[in-house]
This record gives C-alpha cells, structure tokens and sequence, in this order.
C-alpha cells in the first residue's frame, strides 16, 4: 500500500513524486490506483521504456509517458509559474538523459526553462556563442559527465544561482561519475552547489525551492 503525502506542495511547494527505479510493475500498478482518485498532479521519475512497458495496461492508460526523459505524470502538471526562467546547459548529448528529467520536472512544475545543448568544454567557443542567452536566465542547471569542467567554467562567468549535475557518463577512470561528483564538489568556482550523479530531478527542485523562496511563483 502507497501512502500518499498529499500535504507536501503545501508543506516544501514541491508535490509528491514517485521514485520508479526500485519498484516492481506490480508495485508500480498499485500506485497508480492509489493516486487515481485523488486527483492531484504526480511525476513519475526513472520510468524506463522497459518498466513503462511491463506496467499494466490500465496503468498505461492513466499516465502521459515521456521515454525521452524516462518520466510520466499523472492528473496533468501544476499550474504555470510566473516570470523566471531556469537555463539547462548541457555539455554533450550523451549527457541528454539526465538534461532532460530536470526538464521533465521543471514542465511538471510549470517552470519556464531553456536547454542549451552540446556546449562542453571541449568546445568553448560553442559555449561563448550562448553566454549572453545563458546570462539572462534566473538560475542555471549545469550537466556534465568525465570531469565535469563545465560547472567550473560556467561559475566563473555567469553570477546567476548555479547547480551541477555531474553525470556517469564517461569510461576509465571516469566510469560511473564518481570522478565528475569530485570535480564538481571541489569547484574553484565560488557558490556551485552540486546533487548526486545523474539527479536531474534533485537539481530542477532545487531551482524551484529558490523560485519559491524568493515568490516567483504565481499564486
């Protein structure tokens, strides 16, 4: 049996969300059934094609699937946020996965946001080209794999509220993102906070704590 925390928008001003990776299909069916009447917005996050695909078909039926981002929702997103605009800048596309479920959640949440894709550092000039775009956002998601230099670069450029996500992408000794996480943590960059390898998700909430600190969402 789910228990539902039906009080955490009000409680943080993040809905609940269902962590897919370690459940079963049939765990998975069961919560669906206990949200559907409730009728309150959820995100389903590490919903592989694989797992999505053993779910039952009326669980299938209820949820708005994305495999892109390996996320689905249920009851629709939250309503839209007011006047900020959160940057995702990502080093290489096969950094995309982990881009895109902060993406996934930011839409979730009604969050305005931007992606700028394929701009490491192993091509600065692709990441001077979009600087000023960059600039103009309220805070910025910064995701990369192997050594994670971006986040580096990018804080000592940009003066927004800047989160990295180092991915395990990589191979050697950067296999499995351990290396990226040390690099990210020990930034020469003053003020870039860091979340877990590969959490996407944990980095568009954080953004959204700062928007809902600081009242930009629309009441």
């Amino acid at each position: 049996m789910h228990v539902n925390d039906d009080r955490r928008l009000a409680r943080i001003g993040m809905p609940e969300a269902v962590f897919c990776e370690p459940k079963s299909p049939a765990q998975l069916d069961g919560i669906v059934a206990d949200l559907l009447p409730g009728g309150r917005p959820t995100l389903f996050t590490r919903l592989t094609p694989e797992r999505f695909a053993a779910l039952s078909s009326a669980s299938q039926a209820q949820l708005v699937y994305d495999a892109d981002s390996s996320t689905a929702t249920l009851h629709g997103c939250l309503p839209a946020a007011a006047s900020c605009t959160i940057g995702i800048v990502v080093a290489g596309t096969s950094d995309l996965l982990v881009a895109r479920e902060a993406a996934a959640t930011l839409d979730f949440s009604g969050v305005p946001h931007a992606m700028f894709v394929d701009v490491g550092v192993a091509g600065l000039w692709r990441l001077e080209e979009r600087l000023d775009e960059i600039r103009a956002c309220d805070i910025v998601i910064a995701v990369a794999g192997m050594d994670a230099a971006l986040m580096t670069v990018l804080g000592g450029l940009i003066g927004a509220p800047l989160i990295g996500v180092p991915t395990s992408v990589g191979y050697g000794v950067a296999e499995g993102g351990t290396v990226a996480l040390g690099s990210a943590l020990a930034s020469c960059a003053q003020g870039v906070a860091v979340v877990n390898i590969d959490n996407g998700f944990g980095a568009a909430c954080a953004a959204m704590r700062i928007i809902n600190q600081f009242g930009e969402r629309s009441s």
